[in-house]
């Protein structure tokens, strides 16, 4: 019985992350479009950017553009902080680890990556049902953020293999509940503003905390999965709301040069 209930309050948690944003999206209108009479109303359903047959391309565009100079001033803040973590992971961990916790138990299976996955997938499939472009966006990016940041946190702790505090493998670097939890605050923030920032990255900021109190991270690795979620996120949004460039190459024109002596076409090239 309480097994059960654990799961469902962890379930819950895990939407809590994005219900300050979701509640006008589901109306199915945007700001603009609520405004408008019905019937001359012309919902845009998306941006034209973040597509389903663009949905490679973009993902793969989010992933080289976390290596974009747009992202020197976190990296540089998040790894000083992490920096200065390391010093005191071992005092942190003493003081604060407390693994039998109920609370930190409950963060930790609603933040769970199957939990976080499933939450997002829900929330990407409605997005692509409503006609909400604000809401669209949104979900869509969420997607975006999960994927990668998995792709890069999963990277980064088979090549640090770093112990946990509590001995139970050597994925310890960095904290992927973490990374997760401020990737989507993140998406979030950048979409809704701080009015959904506020309540995600303070949920995203208790679920760091749970993974020392369960004794599964150092300071140091909660730290750097918090800036590493920060700047997935953060990269997705800026890349995925791009304006689509113009086409590459040569462009040709032709138009015809009508004169009173002579008849001819014009051929002209850009590059």
């Amino acid at each position: 019985m309480r097994l059960g209930l654990r799961r469902t309050v962890a379930v819950g948690l895990a939407a809590v992350l994005f219900s300050a944003a979701a509640p006008p999206a589901f109306a199915g209108q945007d700001p603009v479009s609520a405004s408008q009479p019905a019937a001359t109303a012309s919902p845009v359903r998306d941006d034209g950017r973040r597509t389903m047959s663009r949905f490679p391309v973009n993902l793969l565009r989010g992933t080289v553009g976390v290596f974009s100079t747009d992202n020197i001033k976190p990296l540089l803040i998040g790894g000083a902080a992490t920096g200065v973590g390391a010093i005191f992971d071992d005092d942190v961990a003493e003081a604060i680890a407390d693994p039998e916790n109920g609370l930190g138990t409950t963060l930790e299976d609603g933040a769970a990556p199957a939990v976080l996955g499933a939450a997002v997938t829900v929330l990407f499939v409605t997005g692509r049902a409503v006609d909400g472009p604000r809401y669209r966006a949104m979900t869509y990016d969420l997607m975006h953020a999960f994927l990668i940041n998995a792709g890069y946190t999963t990277l980064l702790k088979e090549v640090v293999r770093r112990e946990r505090p509590n001995g139970e493998d050597n994925l310890s670097f960095p904290s992927g509940h973490s990374s997760n939890a401020f990737a989507l605050a993140a998406v979030a923030e950048r979409h809704y503003g701080w009015k959904a920032g506020v309540p995600a990255y303070a949920l995203a900021s208790a679920v760091a905390v749970s993974r020392l109190q369960r004794n599964k991270h150092y300071l140091s690795d909660v730290m750097a999965g918090a800036t590493l979620g920060y700047i997935v996120g953060r990269t997705v949004v800026r890349v995925n709301g791009k304006p689509l460039e113009a086409p590459k190459g040569a462009q040709f024109s032709v138009s015809p040069a009508i004169t009173r002596h002579s008849r001819a076409l014009v051929v002209g090239v850009t590059f």
